[in-house]
């Protein structure tokens, strides 16, 4: 054994080695062995004693010290924008002030209240010490969005969400004054309470649950969507200035119109055709699609940046946008308004007669849009009712896009995206924020022709940044699961049309079954579960092509303002052409994985905000309307009861297994279908029904249903009603014969609700 270290000399090396202070490491470190061991722990603990060292866990380290690694708490965005944490568990006297965290390009998002294990290093300016993510540790406590009910003890907060029926007790200490009716946003306690309901803490008081315009709000809060900049957020785009012409392309000789929906609040995307005066392309195409430089704007690593990321998207509601970026970018400088001039990023496509792309380059440059047009004008203007904003253009530009969409059209249907043309729903408000209609908007070739002119864009993003071999985000959509196939061909099966096994199904393997089933009054059935055996897109760094459009490759790049994996493909572009100093950084690439991880959480929160805003407002324009009959149809079917979807508004509500018919239902999960076990009664997706509106409420978007009829039959009260042939929902599933033995028996108990039993195979 070496000679037997001094305390100096422990000391020092505790100083220098924080992180690997036990005793094992001390005495490794100095080859302390056998009885030496025991007077190492004397002396460890002797320093203890007179305060010189401190026992953190099994690591010993220099009082006061600041250690290099400890866990912190999350704390909520100050007011710059800026994220603190603070340190949980501090042992070194009193702590410093929070460490402001720095994070890397790509670093997840991180929730209030999250607990994390950060690294501490010397600060500058303000911050003394700044903290840098190591890993998380474990999510944050649950957010809560209720209504609050005073009680004798403080409170209740009761739930808003769909099936939600858990409450939360609120002490008085934790009801920042919020009064009854109120609808609050809180967090939960950590911890479960032995016995009793769980407790929250209000944070925030949102108002009147009632009032039109706290739908949406509900939504936003409920899903933790940031719905405030941070003032320096704001500032720094207020202090944007569009950048000069010199050192980019001069576009603005290019007829760029922008052709959007009529309530657009952005237009980040311009479109311009041509023929091609190239002799050796007869009758092909050039097509133009320009997009708004929006990284010139968005530095990466800047405020504007780091909150873009943590929004991910923009989120759209029918009173309201919360947007990805403020709106001096997003409604403004962004924007490409009719006849000013932006900066934009350009890709020029050669298409053949036949709509083939022979070649494609990218640009960056100014340009100018001739005119904002609107769907419906310019499909109107095609059709021959041009208008004075519409007639000048019609033969210089309009005419030219649909000649190239015409060409292009020929190379989709080779091509055979998935045929899935499903119609939108429009909630259509007052100046309130009251529903005054729900309609359904028409589907144009206007639209058909900017979706296909922006898929070619994106294409072409693709494309040259796997030739420059730059890294990027791919947008993912892969091919449909095999079981869920397998209850698709059975469906088909029942509905008669037959599917063909085959190892793996095409888009042109359901486009044949869709048209098939088109105009039948199978149709409906039919895309809703080819619509269900799809996949769900989402964004990545390995490129595993893109199923629905039938693509080998695809990226986003048409939609920076909006949508965060753009915004990277533009830098990529950036930085494959050399076009300045705004491109991919280093860190930002090494970062590109947990971005598209996160980019993809932040899509699928927006799209579940979205939707259940709009159950919302549904709920609340038929809430006069409870005891009215609609027609409908079954949407979707479970153990304990049938959703369906009015045909006058698309809304969907349930309808409790335990009020249908006097029978028990066995459910086919494979099939998708419920069936009386006395009337052979089965109701499966699909199938038109007659429905009475028992209940809807507004404050959690649900409908309640009562079944009256089935396929035009009144249902009987006595058992499940009569069946009629020929539809797949009035018959039983074939598939579903022989399956008995494996099938979830569904009962009614006498209080009305459900229980099931499962037979087992032999």
């Amino acid at each position: 054994m070496k000679k037997f270290p001094g305390r100096e000399e422990i000391l020092e090396w505790i100083r220098n080695n924080p992180d690997k202070a036990s005793k094992r490491d001390i005495a490794r470190a100095f080859g302390i062995t056998g009885a030496d061991r025991i007077e190492l722990k004397r002396l460890l603990r002797e320093l203890e004693d007179e305060g010189v060292l401190e026992r953190r866990g099994k690591r010993h380290g220099e009082k006061g010290a600041m250690p290099k690694v400890a866990v912190f708490e999350v704390l909520p965005p100050d007011a710059s924008g800026d994220i603190y944490f603070r340190p949980v568990d501090w042992r070194n006297g009193e702590p410093p002030a929070d460490f402001l965290y720095i994070p890397k390009p790509g670093a997840p998002a991180l929730a209030p209240g999250e607990r994390v294990l950060a690294r501490i290093e010397p600060g500058a300016g303000d911050a003394e010490f700044v903290a840098r993510l190591i890993r998380r540790l474990h999510t944050a406590p649950r957010q809560v969005v209720g209504i609050f009910r005073e009680t004798g003890e403080g409170g209740r907060i009761v739930p808003i969400e769909k099936g939600e029926r858990r409450e939360w007790i609120v002490l008085p200490a934790d009801a920042c004054n919020a009064k009854d009716g109120e609808l609050v946003e809180a967090v939960q306690h950590a911890g479960r309470p032995r016995y009793g309901l769980p407790r929250a803490r209000i944070l925030n008081r949102l108002g009147d649950p009632s009032a039109p315009k706290a739908i949406s709000l509900i939504a936003i809060h409920a899903n933790g969507i940031p719905n405030r900049f941070p003032q320096k957020v704001l500032d720094a785009a207020e202090a944007a200035r569009a950048p000069a012409a010199e050192g980019r392309e001069d576009l603005r000789h290019i007829p760029f119109v922008t052709i959007d929906p009529a309530d657009a609040r952005d237009h980040d995307d311009a479109v311009c055709a041509m023929p091609d005066d190239d002799p050796k392309n007869p009758g092909g195409h050039v097509v133009w699609v320009a997009i708004a430089d929006v990284a010139h704007f968005v530095r990466s690593g800047s405020a504007l940046d780091r909150e873009a990321l943590k929004r991910g998207n923009s989120t759209y509601f029918p009173d309201r946008v919360v947007p990805m970026l403020p709106d001096r970018l997003s409604g403004d400088l962004c924007s490409l308004h009719e006849n000013a001039e932006r900066a934009c990023i350009a890709v020029r496509m050669v298409l053949d007669r036949e709509g083939r792309k022979l070649r494609h380059d990218f640009h960056r440059g100014i340009m100018r849009s001739r005119a904002s047009l609107t769907y419906e004008e310019t499909q109107a203007a095609i059709d021959g009712r041009p208008n004075e904003r519409t007639e000048p253009l019609l033969e210089s530009v309009i005419r030219p896009l649909y000649a190239a969409y015409d060409a292009a059209k020929k190379e989709r249907a080779r091509r055979q995206p998935l045929d899935l043309d499903l119609p939108e729903r429009k909630i259509v408000l007052d100046e309130t924020g009251r529903v005054v209609s729900v309609d359904f908007r028409e589907r144009l070739d206007a639209h058909r022709l900017i979706e296909e002119f922006m898929i070619r864009a994106n294409v072409c993003a693709a494309e040259t940044l796997e030739e420059r071999r730059l890294p990027f985000i791919y947008r993912v959509h892969e091919p449909p699961a095999e079981e869920k196939i397998e209850a698709l061909r059975e469906i088909a099966a029942a509905a008669g049309f037959p599917m063909a096994r085959k190892t793996s199904v095409t888009t042109a393997d359901l486009n044949r079954l869709l048209h098939r089933a088109a105009g039948t009054e199978h149709a409906e059935v039919i895309s809703i579960s080819v619509l269900r055996s799809m996949t769900q897109a989402y964004y990545g760094t390995d490129n595993k092509g893109h199923f629905g459009l039938n693509l080998h490759r695809y990226a986003h790049f048409t939609s920076p303002i909006r949508r965060y994996a753009d915004l990277v493909v533009h830098r990529a572009l950036i930085s494959a052409h050399k076009w300045g100093r705004d491109g991919l950084k280093p860190t930002e690439i090494e970062g590109l994985e947990s971005t598209a991880e996160h980019i993809s959480e932040t899509e699928r929160r927006s799209m579940n905000a979205e939707r259940e805003t709009i159950d919302r407002y549904l709920a609340a324009y038929l809430a006069e309307r409870v005891g009215a009959e609609f027609s409908s149809h079954v949407s979707g079917i479970a153990r304990f009861g049938i959703f369906v979807k009015l045909d006058e508004t698309g809304a969907d509500g349930l309808i409790p297994i335990a009020s249908i018919g006097n029978e028990y239902f066995v459910f086919d999960e494979t099939a998708q279908a419920l069936t009386g076990e006395r009337s052979g009664l089965t109701l499966s997706i699909g199938l038109p029904v007659r429905v009475k509106l028992v209940e809807a409420v507004p404050v959690t978007g649900g409908l309640l249903f009562e079944l009256l009829e089935v396929d035009g039959a009144p249902l009987d009260a006595s058992g499940g009603g009569r069946q009629r042939r020929g539809h797949p929902g009035r018959a039983r599933s074939r598939a579903g014969e022989g399956r008995n033995r494996a099938r979830r028996k569904t009962t009614r108990s006498r209080k009305g609700g459900t229980k099931s039993r499962r037979k087992t195979k032999s």
